[in-house]
């Protein structure tokens, strides 16, 4: 039978990127190893020297110089270090995933503990992260903003949520008065870098969605599903402080959403306030601190320095720690 030119296209490129894609996997692998091996024999060869630091250090720059000389650019006395520290940080050889490349393992050898790595390692495989997704993450301290780091091998929540958001990426001034329509704009405009940012498994249902009761309609400014969780996730964007009323409004949508939406399978839908200013009196004192799948989160137009970002980050964590242990006494 004869095939249409378009399929036989087709037919012939799916090919060509599975054959390229193979070539890719079978090249790294042998990259990730050659460095291991390489990094090795510079550990086990400095652990003879007496004097440890003078020594290795003198020993990687004509290094450096002869295998430069030899083969070429890749060998100079940083990548020689890099190597150094990929054995030292994964001295198992099988422990070293095929998935990411050497500039992911460049990144990941900086970290300062195993926890922080392990995460940045698992959520670059699961999502897909690129070179210059993990370096966005790292430097905005994407581990340190989880809510709270699972325990066991089951994703919650507070896993997968983060405060404070970060939305350097929709291109807006904080200094200038922003709507929440053009933040919702925004997002829609920058949906895949959003998703990135906003943490793994959610997937975009409707901007705006109709809700409608016997007596009125209603309007959700944004709504996904998070395939993990296997949960709707609304989310009510504001710009001004939270109040009570912002708080009763979302515990509303998701009560409604429950209600009309939700299907036989789901599991109870989550509600998240993404506000600019967050009254933690507010939050304490709501609905916020009774029930699990209500949450308010704050977001940030701009990339902090790392610095004011971490004071930010330790201020909430202290805050939700000390939630987490009131609602635990009372149980």
């Amino acid at each position: 039978m004869e095939i249409s030119e378009d399929i036989l296209f087709q037919s012939i490129k799916e090919i060509i990127i599975q054959s390229r894609e193979k070539v890719f996997r079978i090249a790294n692998s042998t990259l990730l190893l050659t460095y291991w091996q390489i990094g090795q024999l510079i550990i086990e060869n400095e652990q003879k020297g007496k004097e440890r630091a003078e020594y290795g250090k003198f020993i990687l720059k004509n290094l450096s110089k002869k295998l430069t000389l030899e083969f070429g650019k890749g060998f100079d006395y940083t990548n020689l270090s890099n190597m150094r520290k990929f054995y030292t940080a994964f001295p198992i050889v099988d422990a070293l995933r095929q998935q990411l490349s050497w500039t992911h393992y460049r990144l990941l050898i900086k970290l300062d503990n195993s926890d922080k790595m392990n995460y940045y390692i698992n959520e670059s495989i699961q999502n897909n992260w690129n070179y210059r997704d993990l370096k966005r993450q790292i430097n905005s301290l994407a581990y340190e903003r989880v809510l709270e780091h699972k325990k066991t091998s089951t994703e919650t929540i507070q896993s997968v949520l983060k405060d404070p958001y970060i939305f350097e990426f929709l291109g807006l001034k904080p200094s200038e008065k922003i709507s929440e329509k053009e933040i919702e704009t925004g997002i829609i405009d920058h949906i895949q870098k959003f998703l990135l940012e906003f943490g793994k498994g959610f997937a975009f249902v409707a901007r705006q969605q109709h809700i409608s009761t016997d007596t009125s309609d209603f309007y959700i400014d944004l709504v996904f599903y998070n395939y993990i969780l296997k949960c709707f996730v609304i989310i009510d964007l504001k710009t001004g402080e939270l109040s009570h009323q912002d708080i009763g409004q979302i515990d509303m949508y998701v009560r409604m959403y429950d209600d009309l939406k939700r299907g036989e399978g789901d599991n109870p839908t989550i509600g998240i306030l993404l506000c600019s200013e967050k009254d933690e009196t507010i939050v304490k004192y709501s609905v916020l601190n009774d029930q699990n799948n209500l949450f308010a989160s704050k977001y940030l137009l701009y990339l902090p320095k790392e610095e004011e970002l971490k004071q930010i980050i330790d201020q909430d964590r202290i805050r939700f720690e000390l939630d987490q242990q009131d609602k635990n006494s009372e149980l």
